[in-house]
Order: C-alpha cells, then structure tokens, then sequence
C-alpha cells in the first residue's frame, strides 16, 4: 500500500509499505478524510517528536518514518473474525487513541476505569506516537475505535469529530475543576468568557460555549486574521483584533472582566495579556500547545490572581456500553444535529495523497486559511 510518511523533518515521503496484519478485533479502513491538525505541523517542523523508546528519548525519524494523521474518517473493508457489530462498507470516524480498551487490557489502568483514557499507562496513537495515521491508501485499529457517520455528515466534517471531541473534554475539565465560577450555575455565574485564537480550535470552542453549554453571555474572540474573525463573529462571538481586546473585555464586562478564557493559539506570548483580561479567580483553559516563546515568569501575575489554570488534551470521556469512546459519539450527535457547524472552517481541501505535502508548503499562511483536510477516497 503507498503511505504519505514523514521521513526527517520537513520531508515528506510517498512510500510503498506492507498492508497492515488485520487481526480479530480489528477491522480495516481505507482513509476517506483526514484533518491536518496543528499537532501534525509540530512534528512535521521538527518542533516535536512523540514517538519514544523506553527510556522515554525520541526516536529520530530517519530511523522510524511517521505516518501523520490522526484526525481520520474512511470506509470498512474488512473486519476481523471476532468482529460482528461492524459492517463492511460502513461509514466510521477513527478514534486514534489506543488504550486499555482497545487492547482489551484486563485489569484496565486507573485512567481507563475512571473515564479518562487519553491519560492511559500504556497510551499510544495513530498518527502521533509512531503508529501509522491515515494519510495511507489502509489503516489497521481496533473495532472499537471506530464509530458509524451519520448520513448527513460528509467525510470531510466527519474529519472534526476529533477535534471537536477534544474540546468537549477541554471545556468539561474547566467546569469540573474546583473554580469560583461556573457555567451550571453552581457557583458564581460566569458573565464573559474570552477565546484566545480562531483557529478550528477557537471556533468550535465558541459553537460549544454557545450550544452545549447554553452560555449566552459575552464571549469575546482575539484573532489577528479578518478571515477567521468574521468566521467567530457568525458562530455568535464579538470577535476582534488582540490590539483591541483589551478595551472591548472591560467593555463588554462592564469592567468586571472575563471569568473565564480559553488559550487556544499555542503562542507563549498572548500569556503577557491575560492578567489584564480576568476577574480574580477566573478560569483560563490552556487548550493551544507550544508555547516556546515565551518564559514561566509570564506565569506570576495569573498566580498573584489566583486563576485556576486547567490543562488539558485529548478526546477522554468514557466508554460506551459497546467499548466505544462516549465523547466521540456525542462530538458526531453534535454535527449530524447541526448544533455545531464546521464545513465553513474546511478551507482548503488537497486531493489525493500526492497533494497533502501542499499543506505543509505554505497554505496554512494564506489570510483564508482555517483548516485543511486531505480528501483520499
């Protein structure tokens, strides 16, 4: 089969690779969307490199090419013998984690039983951590990996079911930490609510804040691009440039401001700004990853403030009944309803595997750019 593989940093590679062993519990795929998420630009730079031995060193990728792609939708094509829940032909989204679950690991490790298995002892991942994502013509996982797409929803914003599902964990971590305000009302209600970045990230944290959380106070969006701001303000955000953000918080907080703010950029330096944006005891959700410009003394003032600094990744959230993940069910119940929309973040699209090192050339800096999806089947 050929495989799109990162061969050294900033070099991609089409190579021919054996098809992937199918075991019993596995069921096949041909890739049909894959996101290009800002994790994949990380290790494609050379900036991060998640794919480690033993002693937790990276392995260079000279010596073991990556296979980017963990945002991935396709088609069955054959399931293995134990497999009776799953159809060929069917239409799945790919949960790329895999767990204890999806090695049927008995006992399973306190972060599987307790609902948070992006956490898992023995965690890995499509696509991230060495094992094959899906810019590839197959992919091999476990059939509890893999969830039905609704009819209504293409491949291609079946693609943001990942993410999506990500920021549904993200923002339930925030309200479930000990903090002074709150969304479910119980504690003190929070009035403004700040998003750092519009990115992908950023917009579905808007539509979630909005639609899930039913949050119909101020929620104020810094973005430098007009693109992705016009996008924010039609999600139902009051979306502005970072010079400006600032005034329109202590204006659209009656200069109260924000009790809670999602870091969604990834860049050290918007940290200088948020002390000047929160109430005391506010929330700040750090979503975004990176961050490598900026130095831990950024830190003090949040401190000083006492904000409840909340980190999180990955899409945790228990299982079903069936093994498969419950927030990557509710993230696809969330598209195929319409309450969160995304085909208008999907703007630049590549055709084919030959076409995907062209998200990786530049695109991503065009003033039109949200999000790209390679479109293989």
């Amino acid at each position: 089969m050929r495989a799109l593989a990162l061969v050294a940093a900033r070099r991609l590679q089409l190579l021919d690779l054996p098809s992937p062993a199918l075991g019993p519990h596995d069921v096949r795929i041909r890739p049909a969307a894959v996101g290009v998420c800002g994790t994949d630009f990380h290790i494609w730079s050379g900036e991060s490199n998640f794919h480690c031995d033993e002693r937790g060193q990276p392995i260079p990728l000279e010596r073991s090419p990556q296979v980017l792609g963990h945002e991935i939708t396709g088609t069955v094509l054959e399931v293995g013998t134990a497999v009776h829940d799953v159809a060929v032909g069917a239409r799945v989204v790919v949960d790329q984690g895999r767990n204890c679950r999806s090695e049927r690991r008995e006992p399973a490790c306190e972060y599987c039983v307790s609902g948070h298995s992006h956490q898992c002892e023995f965690y890995t991942e499509h696509g991230i951590t060495g094992l094959p994502g899906g810019f590839a013509d197959e992919l091999v996982v476990p059939a509890v990996n893999v969830l039905p797409i609704d009819d209504g929803v293409s491949f291609a914003a079946a693609a943001m079911i990942e993410p999506l599902a990500c920021v549904l964990h993200c923002t339930e971590m925030g309200e479930r930490a000990h903090t002074r305000y709150r969304f479910d009302r119980t504690g003190a209600p929070v009035r403004t609510a700040v998003v750092l970045g519009a990115g992908p990230a950023g917009l579905l944290f808007v539509q979630v804040l909005r639609h899930v959380f039913a949050f119909d106070g101020a929620i104020v969006v810094a973005e430098p691009s007009s693109h992705k701001r016009a996008l924010a303000q039609s999600f139902g955000a009051d979306a502005v440039a970072p010079s400006e953000l600032r005034e329109r918080v202590v204006a659209r907080s009656g200069g109260r401001g924000a009790e809670f703010v999602v870091e969604a950029t990834g860049a050290g330096s918007v940290f200088a700004a948020i002390p000047g944006l929160i109430r005391k005891q506010a929330t700040v959700l750090l979503y975004g990853v990176g961050h490598g410009d900026a130095g831990l003394s950024l830190l003090n003032p949040l401190q000083w403030r006492e904000a409840a600094l909340v980190t999180s990744v990955g899409a945790s959230g228990g299982f079903d009944d069936d093994g498969r993940p419950r927030i990557y069910r509710r993230a696809q119940e969330l598209l195929a309803s319409g309450q969160v929309r995304v085909e208008a973040m999907l703007s630049h699209r590549y055709e084919g595997l030959a076409a995907v090192p062209q998200a990786f050339g530049g695109a991503h800096a065009a003033p039109d750019y949200c999000k790209g999806v390679a479109v293989l089947s």
